[in-house]
């Protein structure tokens, strides 16, 4: 379960983040128990970027990051002390604990910035540069989450809904930089199963063009720039990721699962980030629907995506599918189009209360992950693959 990081932190971002929105939507009925001051929609927000993604960012990290450099992995007690630090906050999150927010924030913090400086370390061991893309969207997703806390304390809703930004588009940039860096091993391994061959290789001037742009963008947010200059860094980003989309085109081996969960997260998070500028720049068009389109839609698929081929891939398994993951995949990208449905059609009216069934299909979305990778993470069969 400690061998490394995505062993231990990819169980429990999916377990995290299928029960949440089942609590948030069933038996808090959109509140929190135990929130009497701040906002339950601010909680939502916190507990699924930070705790949810944030917990694969982790696994994420500590396991792609030995790979890259060549370095021993992290194992053992400093996973679970990583654990440790990120489950203390998301207990705070799961009423809306407020006198807990202070150690919440500080306990967040902490597993932030040592990833912060885990990545730093290895690149000044490997004396590169390449990770300091990670670097720096890491510092930025610190900051949004130490402002959330900052803004629930003061009662502050707008610094509240400044950081939510903030923290999205951090987020979105390391989505780039992470499919920038996966799309092309796991392509050419698709082509070329014997890895004799690299027939894929992307335009080297447009492989980090989405995260870079993202990174203006929260350049725009910090200065506080106007919104429509906001919304055309939205709209450039959103462009720059569906570029992603047209580089996945690979003949029909695109449409495997295991490609075209990559490019639709890239199109979904593209789709959301066009929205969203539109919306800036004044159309009347609803930002939380895009901000849902690119959280829920791009960023939950792309973190689905990548749990599902490191899962495989870190276990000595072959980068195929069960049929069980390709109906996750359509679970889940039922369950965004049920969430920005009603967002965009107003007075559109679901079974189930307004978001019920997309809750219901993103729970069971990421539930059938841990019925079908959960035996394989967590089996010493496949640690003794992997190291053969």
């Amino acid at each position: 379960m400690t061998g490394e990081g995505l062993r231990l932190f990819f169980p429990l971002a999916a377990l995290h983040a299928a029960l949440w929105p089942l609590l948030w939507v069933f038996l808090w009925s959109f509140g929190l128990p135990l929130a009497s001051v701040t906002t339950p929609g601010q909680w939502h927000a916190q507990e699924m970027v930070i705790g949810s993604f944030g917990a694969a960012l982790i696994g994420f990290l500590t396991s792609a990051l030995p790979e890259w450099t060549e370095t021993p992995r992290l194992h053992g007690r400093p996973l679970f002390v990583l654990a440790g630090l990120w489950g203390l906050a998301r207990i705070a999150g799961l009423v809306g604990f407020e006198p807990t927010i202070v150690v919440a924030a500080l306990t967040d913090q902490a597993w932030l910035l040592f990833l912060l400086a885990y990545v730093l370390l290895l690149s000044w061991r490997r004396r590169t540069t390449g990770f300091l893309g990670f670097a720096a969207l890491l510092g930025a997703l610190a900051l949004s989450a130490g402002g959330m806390r900052l803004a629930m304390l003061q009662g502050d809703f707008d610094a509240g809904e400044t950081a939510i930004r903030f923290g999205a588009f951090a987020f979105l940039g390391l989505l780039g930089l992470a499919l920038a860096r996966i799309t092309v091993p796991v392509t050419n391994l698709i082509l070329d199963p014997s890895e004799t061959t690299s027939p894929y290789r992307p335009h080297p001037g447009r492989v980090n063009l989405a995260p870079g742009l993202v990174g203006l963008l929260l350049i725009a947010e910090l200065a506080g720039l106007s919104e429509p200059v906001r919304g055309y860094l939205m709209i450039a980003a959103g462009a720059a990721f569906l570029d992603r989309v047209a580089e996945g085109f690979v003949g029909r081996e695109a449409f495997r699962a295991e490609l075209a969960a990559l490019w639709l997260s890239s199109a979904l998070a593209g789709a959301g980030l066009l929205l969203a500028g539109l919306s800036h720049i004044g159309l009347p068009l609803p930002f939380v629907g895009a901000l849902h389109l690119m959280l829920m839609g791009g960023l939950g698929l792309g973190v689905l995506a990548v749990l599902s081929i490191a899962g495989l891939l870190h276990t000595g398994q072959p980068l195929v599918f069960a049929a069980s993951t390709r109906i996750a995949i359509l679970l889940m990208l039922g369950a965004v189009l049920l969430r920005v449905a009603p967002e965009f059609i107003p007075g559109l009216s679901l079974p189930g209360g307004q978001h019920g069934l997309a809750a219901t299909g993103w729970a069971l979305s990421l539930a059938l992950w841990l019925k079908t990778y959960l035996p394989l993470l967590w089996s010493s069969a496949t640690r003794a693959s992997e190291s053969c």
